[in-house]
């Protein structure tokens, strides 16, 4: 029996997808992702001001520890929200999920942007931000996986990896945004200005992408739509997923930690590395996120693009195994000659063969899963993989680091998360180019 509140005006079956240009369906589909990442970018990049701000009683690396800590948190919430959010769109449609997602998103975004520090407030302080967290990563447990779906779905078959990858590519552009923003407020504002009000700028800015995104999402219409091999229910979909699918669930599942791991190291770790470790000044440091932002935009379409023509188990194998071999000697050598130049060069590198694999990786997900079950199999394997490795593993190595001393202990988290990663594309079956 379908409950008669989710047939309210936000899920019930519109009109049909209206025709839109392939541009303008990336841009609608993709621009809830790259407002969750900005936010993260963000985040990431002023988490030893936030940790300053939120627990100042602590010391300086136990801030850190809490500040990354409360990023990590709001990846707990991610599963839940791509149960949800997956299951809305395989029963109700897929444009209709994001916009709730986005809705979701922004209300979070917003929370942190006004929330009073520790010093205005007390404990109360930190408990709004973790709670805004806990919002944020509830809403985008199901963006990625439902967008992804939707575009996968949408592309035609010869270039599925290509349109797919942008959802990626927007990661990167909102990173690049993200850490723009970042190294302008710390560059042009004195250290009270940012510690007082600049900080905050970003995410109020960030809360008015949502309409943005809600007025360029009405132009694609709705896809409300039955599979022809739909399961009835919400637990029917659900027990369909853990029953008939579960084995894509865990090849996705597995994918993704290899992705995860890689890409909140290399994207968004390695600006507080650089303060906290190698001892860089922060415009400097800021510029990783520039940098490695910059080249997930240009090279993930690249990646997808390859998979289309070369197949995406080979360039999703190729790229995963080299980024496994190289990131090693990538970090000994900015440790033992950390020079501005050795940093943004390492960064770069990683960051491209990241980027490749992410492309080739991106369409192979929602490849795995039917349609009826797509976006619920799809948002619950990615939001599993990212809220277990990608969102604590800025805590996992500033822990490593702290206990070990080795200045390497992130290349070896990413080496284990690679390793583990390659495991199903020896059983997964290829259907670049298939209608799906």
């Amino acid at each position: 029996m379908k409950s008669p509140t989710l047939r309210s005006a936000a899920l019930a079956p519109a009109a049909p997808a209206k025709s839109i240009s392939t541009r303008g369906l990336i841009v609608a589909v993709t621009i809830g992702n790259a407002f969750e990442f900005f936010d993260l970018t963000v985040y990431s990049f002023f988490a030893v001001l936030l940790g300053k701000l939120f627990f100042p009683l602590a010391t300086s690396q136990q801030q850190l520890l809490l500040s990354v800590g409360t990023f990590g948190v709001g990846f707990i919430a991610r599963p839940l929200g791509g149960v949800m959010f997956g299951l809305l769109a395989d029963r109700f449609g897929r444009v209709a999920a994001m916009n709730l997602t986005l809705l979701c998103m922004a209300l979070g975004t917003g929370m942190i942007g006004l929330a009073p520090t520790y010093a205005q407030i007390g404990l109360a302080a930190p408990l709004i931000v973790l709670v805004a967290r806990l919002l944020q990563g509830f809403s985008a447990g199901g963006e990625v996986g439902v967008a992804t779906t939707l575009l996968a779905e949408r592309a035609r078959a010869d270039r599925r990896g290509f349109i797919t990858s942008w959802q990626f590519a927007s990661q990167g552009a909102a990173a690049l945004a993200g850490s723009l923003v970042g190294f302008l407020l710390s560059h042009f504002l004195t250290t009270a200005a940012l510690e007082s009000w600049g900080w905050r700028l970003p995410f109020l800015a960030g809360v008015l992408i949502a309409p943005v995104g809600l007025y360029l999402r009405a132009r694609i219409g709705s896809d409300a739509h039955l599979a022809p091999d739909a399961v009835n229910g919400e637990h029917g979909v659900l027990r369909t997923v853990f029953t008939r699918d579960g084995i894509q669930l865990l090849f996705a599942f597995l994918l993704v930690i290899g992705g995860t791991s890689a890409h909140f190291i290399v994207l968004y770790y390695m600006s507080t590395y650089a303060i906290k470790v190698l001892h860089l000044p922060m415009d400097t440091a800021m510029w990783c996120g520039i940098l490695s932002g910059a080249v997930m935009l240009v090279m993930s379409p690249v990646g997808g693009s390859w998979s289309d023509r070369f197949g995406r188990k080979r360039v999703a194998f190729i790229s995963r195994a080299l980024l496994t071999l190289l990131i090693l000697p990538g970090f000994l050598a900015i440790t033992d000659h950390p020079s501005v130049l050795t940093l943004y060069l390492v960064v770069c590198g990683l960051a491209a063969l990241h980027s490749i694999n992410a492309g080739a990786t991106g369409p192979l997900l929602p490849e795995l899963f039917p349609r009826s079950t797509r976006a619920t199999g799809l948002s619950l394997s990615y939001a599993a993989g990212v809220s277990i490795f990608g969102g604590f593993a800025q805590f996992i190595v500033t822990w490593l680091i702290g206990a070990t001393g080795a200045p390497t202990s992130p290349a070896w988290y990413v080496i284990v998360c690679g390793l583990i990663s390659l495991v199903p594309l020896a059983y997964i079956t290829e259907r670049s180019g298939e209608e799906i």
